[in-house]
């Protein structure tokens, strides 16, 4: 998940029209799909109407995706002008070949969190990038690591050391 941690399969993308791509070359784009400010605007989701935003390599993917000219759909389907309906197929044989027989499309939502938590990212933002309205639900998804945990730890006692051998502090301990 690269792009904005949103979820597969519950929304998609509908409607060519033909706005510019971000190299500037006219290409078939999604509606709802915003290229000039990279994001993707969704007028219905589980939380309402939302933006989730897309990254340099979300843009790629897009970018990269092969267009049918009879088909108005981002990821079309095996039928003529329909969308991809279901995900596992394809999923699967993703799975395979990074060899990550038992990951979920759902787990990359909570990596995406995760990367995001460990990156210094404030559940705030982190539960607004994943659509959440509750941070009780973006606490559950951002998993941290031992690595950022104690980073944040010798940090903070670095500071506390650093405060408590300054000469003013050293000099009213000494009265």
């Amino acid at each position: 998940m690269i792009g904005g941690g949103a979820r597969g399969g519950k929304r998609r993308v509908t409607q060519v029209d033909g706005r510019r791509d971000v190299h500037g070359a006219r290409a078939p784009v999604a509606e709802g799909v915003d290229l000039d400010n990279a994001c993707l605007r969704l007028p219905v989701s589980k939380t309402g109407q939302k933006s989730i935003y897309l990254n340099a390599p979300a843009l790629a993917v897009l970018n990269s995706l092969r267009r049918l000219e009879d088909n108005p759909f981002v990821i079309p389907g095996e039928r003529v002008g329909a969308h991809l309906v279901n995900l596992q197929k394809p999923w699967r044989r993703i799975r395979r070949v990074a060899d990550l027989e038992d990951v979920r499309i759902h787990d990359l939502r909570h990596s995406f969190a995760s990367v995001a938590a460990a990156s210094g990212q404030s559940l705030y933002v982190i539960g607004s990038l994943l659509g959440h309205s509750q941070p009780q639900t973006t606490s559950r998804y951002a998993h941290l690591s031992a690595d950022p945990l104690r980073a944040a730890n010798d940090a903070v006692g670095d500071r506390i050391d650093n405060a408590m051998r300054s000469p003013a502090i050293v000099t009213n301990l000494g009265r």
